[in-house]
């Protein structure tokens, strides 16, 4: 029987360079992967179309288009992508980053300056949240770049993340079950938005763009600020993924597993009409048989002996 070799002083180790280089073609594989399933689950990108990369300078929407130019040049069929930033005019912003790292990338692009900064500044009071303002500014500026560019779509930074974020702040502060779409009609009709990384996690964007050195320029004008609800809700979710591995990928498989026929909303299901049918159904209820979990553990702020007492 031949003994497995073990490493000694005549078998080095494998040199940490290539293990560095195998670990980040992995997470280029799965990047790659992850966003080319979200584009053909929700038919994002077709072909013809002309999409534009809404680019903030953060390690986000730097690690969309990088993996989207990837997609482009493997894709089946031609479409077209246009990076836009738009300059809010902040105080110290290094205005020359993005144009230089697009100018030398090759990629099509347009810069589009709009003093916003001073007219959130003006109107929320000092220690108030801006994100609000400055996203109906935004939005509204992007919009009519887009129409101006002649795009159809227009792609967002938002990840996996903060598609669950969203959903719990719509949850504990809206009232209502309502997420981040991968794919949706903006507001005024005009474009479909998608969200290339509706599927990846934030940890690997934060890899990849280490990897890839991309110039991420900070937002000091509301991704800055403290105390954010968003920003909670993130530390949950954060600490759920450190102390209970798998709930944060369950908790998103199932906003793409809802049975509305065993929630509350009788808008989204006709409830009132409901009759007996004298044939099995797998969706109907057991109402006599309760579901089985795996065994409780507890969450923040809650004990197991609390969990199990009716």
């Amino acid at each position: 029987m031949v003994k497995p070799q073990t490493p000694s002083a005549e078998t080095p180790a494998r040199p940490p360079q290539l293990k560095i280089e195998r670990e980040a073609h992995k997470l280029e594989k799965r990047l790659c992967r992850l966003v080319g399933q979200a584009i053909s689950d929700y038919q994002m990108i077709e072909a013809g179309d002309r999409v534009m990369v809404c680019m903030s300078g953060g390690k986000d929407s730097y690690g969309m288009l990088d993996i989207l130019l990837k997609m482009q040049a493997r894709a089946p069929v031609p479409f077209e992508l246009i990076a836009v930033n738009l300059d809010q005019k902040q105080p110290g912003f290094p205005a020359e980053v993005l144009p230089n790292y697009l100018s030398q990338l090759g990629v099509k692009f347009h810069i589009e300056t709009q003093d916003t900064y001073s007219i959130v500044k003006k109107n929320i009071p000092e220690g108030k949240t801006m994100c609000s303002l400055c996203s109906r500014l935004r939005r509204g500026i992007l919009y009519r770049v887009a129409r101006e560019l002649g795009c159809n779509k227009i792609a967002l930074g938002h990840h996996r993340d903060d598609i669950l974020q969203t959903f719990f702040l719509n949850m504990f502060f809206g009232g209502k079950l309502k997420g981040m779409p991968a794919k949706l009609v903006s507001d005024n009709g005009e474009f479909v938005v998608i969200r290339p990384l509706a599927y990846v996690a934030e940890k690997d964007l934060a890899r990849w763009a280490t990897e890839r050195a991309f110039p991420i320029i900070p937002c000091t004008l509301c991704g800055s600020q403290d105390n954010l609800q968003r920003q909670v809700v993130g530390e949950m979710l954060r600490e759920w993924e450190r102390k209970h591995p798998g709930r944060v990928e369950n908790l998103f498989a199932s906003l793409q597993n809802v049975v509305p026929s065993h929630l509350m909303d009788h808008a989204q299901f006709n409830f009132k009409d409901l009759q007996p049918t004298g044939l099995p159904n797998e969706d109907g209820d057991k109402a006599f048989d309760p579901e089985t979990f795996p065994e409780p553990q507890a969450l923040p702020g809650v004990s197991v002996v609390s969990l199990s007492e009716g």
